[in-house]
């Protein structure tokens, strides 16, 4: 290949979630994701974003996988997807105005956990660190719904046959 030789690789496209990263459909790939199969995957959300600009990575990564299965004919119906938030990751779920009065910069993961609601995605925040760091319920966006503990969650979301995918 020459060097600035235009990529052969098709580009990215994010049909499910915008904010996340997209797909590139890669033709006559092993384990493609089929329009038959339910995916499960609860998403253990305990890290922040490196750069308070960014999405935090595990509202990425699960957009990310709904614009896998979007752009590859999939139905989200066959995406049973959960979110649980604990650590720093509870600092993206901040509303607007307490996220730009703590950083100074508005919050680039309100519009992708949107996205994540509209596409039947579960949204968890653990209400044990909620109470431990004394958070205000108020200063939330409304789209998670706080659960009792976050490792309760995982626990039952395991037994239930999902996936746990750790970011």
């Amino acid at each position: 290949m020459e060097p600035n030789a235009p990529s052969q690789w098709p580009a990215p496209v994010s049909p499910a979630v915008a904010e996340a990263d997209g797909y590139v459909t890669i033709p006559k790939v092993a384990v493609a994701p089929d329009a038959d199969t339910v995916y499960r995957a609860i998403f253990d959300a305990t890290r922040g974003a490196p750069d308070r600009k960014q999405l935090l990575p595990a509202v990425n990564m699960a957009g990310s996988e709904l614009n896998a299965l979007a752009a590859s004919g999939v139905p989200l119906d066959r995406a049973k997807f959960a979110l649980v938030f604990h650590g720093s990751a509870i600092d993206g779920l901040l509303d607007e105005t307490h996220y730009r009065a703590k950083y100074r910069v508005g919050n680039p993961n309100l519009a992708a956990i949107a996205a994540l609601k509209k596409a039947g995605v579960e949204l968890f925040v653990c209400g044990q660190q909620l109470a431990a760091d004394n958070v205000d319920l108020a200063s939330l966006t409304s789209d998670v719904v706080v659960a009792s503990d976050a490792l309760i969650v995982l626990m039952t979301y395991h037994d239930k046959g999902y996936a746990i995918l750790s970011f």
